[in-house]
């Protein structure tokens, strides 16, 4: 494993280049903490998203009736312009050659950075055995996404959930109170980055169907054997589980938990293993690049190991400290999250990974 380095010059020269690559909530922070530590920097985001930043944590309101994604904007319009951040949306990342100090876009062009921040978050985990199936699923990681799902859901229409990691289950609060059928086949990553040994599970599976979720034991049923499309007359999906018998939903979603969004760091030289690994400081093994959120394990010295940080606390913390080291600074990120699974007064339970409200 490669030594991390040590912190980076404390000063640097007017116009700095800072790259981030990714939109989200650690991308964004690291921004305006960049931007209020130095005001002559170059900042530039690179988003493969066509929209501008907003709160994924709340997308489970689109079901409520918020239906226009500038109501889920984290800032207005103008506040890049005034920031002065440029923001390059729609852009596929392909590659960073670190030698040259420039991340590669797919339609060959580049940008040159001086300090580079990945902080492009996680996409649902699908397994091999569903990969076939990917088209016959809904996922639920962005506006567009969360739309599609609007619109195959009819009212008070069902929602097979395959997993049920906490972005699942708090979107399954939301799908209960709207009155629409919601039935979970479990599976080890259920309770999601909860980590809850199976023995320890059935206050945790009763309570969920005490808040009305319908729940199949997916390793009884020996897991899902395929996705299909229903009949004529039934509703549009068919789960057909390994041991025999089905479930049928409008829509099937996966909440498998994340997989981090690395390809495009293949062959940079940093140090991967499931994410970037970093210090405490945020630094991968190279000087000039950082990462931040869902995207990076950060050592831990309680664990003697590399380990994730998940939450909207952890991701937002992650962006600022990136940021203050980036700009000269040595701070050292620790969780204050609490990652305990509970159960609330009415017997539902209750997780700090679910929407920061």
């Amino acid at each position: 494993m490669t030594a991390h380095p040590s912190s980076p010059p404390s000063s640097y020269p007017s116009g700095h280049r800072y790259v981030i690559i990714g939109n989200g909530v650690a991308g964004n922070q690291a921004a305006e903490v960049l931007r209020d530590r130095d005001p002559d920097g170059q900042i530039t985001i690179i988003t493969n998203s066509r929209l501008p930043f907003y709160n994924r944590y709340l997308l489970p309101q689109l079901f409520r009736g918020h239906r226009d994604w500038r109501e889920f904007l984290a800032h207005p319009p103008e506040y890049y312009q005034e920031r002065r951040i440029r923001v390059r949306r729609d852009s596929w990342v392909t590659s960073i050659q670190p030698k040259e100090r420039r991340v590669v876009l797919a339609h060959n062009e580049s940008v040159h950075y001086d300090t580079l921040l990945v902080a492009t978050g996680g996409r649902c985990y699908l397994p091999e055995e569903l990969v076939e199936c990917r088209s016959l699923l809904h996922g639920f990681g962005s506006y567009e996404q969360a739309m599609a799902v609007g619109k195959a859901l009819p009212e008070k229409g069902t929602v097979v959930m395959l997993g049920g990691d906490m972005i699942g289950l708090d979107l399954a609060r939301t799908l209960l109170n709207i009155d629409c059928r919601v039935v979970l086949v479990t599976g080890e990553s259920t309770f999601w980055p909860h980590q809850v040994a199976m023995e320890e599970r059935t206050p945790f599976i009763a309570s969920l169907q005490k808040m009305g979720i319908e729940v199949i034991d997916g390793d009884a049923m020996g897991g899902v054997a395929a996705i299909e499309k229903g009949p004529p007359g039934l509703p549009a999906r068919r789960v057909v589980f390994r041991q025999g018998g089905d479930v049928y939903g409008d829509v099937v979603m996966p909440f498998l938990g994340l997989t981090p969004s690395v390809e495009f760091m293949v062959g940079s030289g940093t140090d991967i293993e499931r994410g970037l690994l970093v210090s405490t400081t945020l630094c991968t093994n190279d000087p000039h690049i950082y990462a931040a959120g869902d995207v990076c394990q950060i050592w831990s010295a309680q664990n003697h190991a590399y380990r994730f940080y998940y939450g909207y606390k952890n991701v937002r913390a992650m962006g600022a400290v990136a940021a203050l080291n980036m700009t000269g600074g040595n701070e050292h990120f620790s969780t204050t999250q609490d990652e305990n699974l509970k159960i609330n007064s009415q017997g539902h339970i209750d997780s700090p990974f679910w929407a920061y409200d």
